[in-house]
């Protein structure tokens, strides 16, 4: 059975609830000559049957046909206004509500101008007042059933990330560039949101953008897309990479001509060899005896002989490839049989 109210009130020793309900676990038998008290910065919204009768600024008021028409015609409606009513008071928290977060629960889908498709996290800050107490009632408590600050938090955040996720999806620009547009971003979502938070009776102050950041994967997909762009021409890139692995055959004592002392010029010579090797190859792919040049002729070069041979003879079908001079069938074909006599000779 609902309790007889004699004087209700609510103390926020906080400052941060924005709404509460007295009685908190619902409606208590009120009648003529009950009390209630509002504080600075409060409004109270007397509340039944989910409409509001009457709003409460502050002070010590006491209901009477008197003083409150709205109420005390309500009571003689349900009650003959002699016997207790259950009904609620809602108090609202009328002061600014500063430095409110959002944040994105799931990663934003967004098309990328250079990356292509990107998944976004975003965070950020928001400041509101309640500008109507009556309406925002009806609408949060009478509409919604929210009666605690933690709700009302967790229904307008999600408000926001469905706004700013519409928001996000018009921009035209490189996730890169997003941090500097940061502020136009903001006042973007705060103009798109005005109208959703005035239907609540409330108004949005202020709206933050504090960062927009991506996703472990598409962070990671980004590193390997500037690597890339570090390294420039692919081409140049990998005759690099030939050489060196040339540089080091020619430094190998084991390797044969190129370990007897003739350094660079030993270096050189292997190159042509290597080349020879490759070019008969590549004439014949056909051939499955990786130890000859492969062509028959008198000139044929000897095949390599090292696993540093056998790596550069790989790294020059790799070069060959990225250029277009082979196809992708003769290529693996070809790389095949390399790789195949690299593991042979334990490389």
């Amino acid at each position: 059975m609902p309790k007889i109210i004699d004087v209700v009130q609510f103390l926020d020793e906080t400052g941060r609830t924005i709404v509460h309900r007295e009685p908190p676990d619902g409606p208590g038998n009120f009648y003529l000559g009950s009390q209630v008290i509002v504080r600075e910065s409060q409004t109270a919204v007397f509340f039944r049957d989910g409409k509001s009768l009457d709003v409460l600024g502050p002070g010590r008021h006491t209901i009477t046909t008197a003083n409150l028409p709205i109420i005390s015609g309500m009571v003689g409606w349900f009650t003959g206004g002699t016997s207790p009513f259950p009904a609620e008071v809602v108090f609202v928290n009328m002061k600014q509500f500063l430095d409110q977060k959002w944040g994105t629960p799931e990663p934003i889908a967004f098309r990328d101008p250079e990356f292509g498709m990107a998944r976004l996290r975003a965070f950020g800050s928001y400041a509101y007042q309640i500008k109507e107490p009556s309406l925002f009632v009806n609408v949060i408590v009478g509409q919604q059933g929210i009666y605690t600050t933690d709700q009302l938090a967790d229904y307008l955040r999600s408000m926001i990330v469905s706004k700013f996720a519409d928001l996000m999806g018009e921009q035209k620009k490189s996730l890169l560039d997003l941090a500097g547009v940061y502020n136009e971003v903001g006042a973007g979502a705060k103009a798109n949101l005005a109208d959703d938070f005035a239907a609540l009776g409330l108004a949005l102050l202020q709206f933050y953008v504090t960062a927009i950041t991506p996703t472990d994967e598409t962070a990671k997909a980004i590193d390997e897309r500037a690597a890339m762009g570090a390294i420039g021409n692919m081409d140049a890139y990998l005759k690099f990479k030939a050489a060196r692995a040339l540089g080091d055959a020619a430094n190998n004592p084991s390797g044969g001509a190129a370990g007897t002392g003739v350094g660079v010029g030993a270096g050189l010579g292997m190159g042509a060899m290597m080349a020879g090797a490759l070019g008969d190859a590549l004439r014949s792919p056909s051939s499955g005896n990786v130890n000859q040049g492969g062509g028959g002729g008198g000139g044929a070069a000897a095949a390599p002989q090292t696993p540093q041979q056998v790596q550069a003879m790989l790294d020059s079908l790799d070069m060959r490839f990225a250029n277009g001079e082979i196809s992708e069938d003769t290529y693996k074909n070809l790389a095949a049989k390399w790789q195949q006599r690299l593991k042979d000779m334990g490389g």
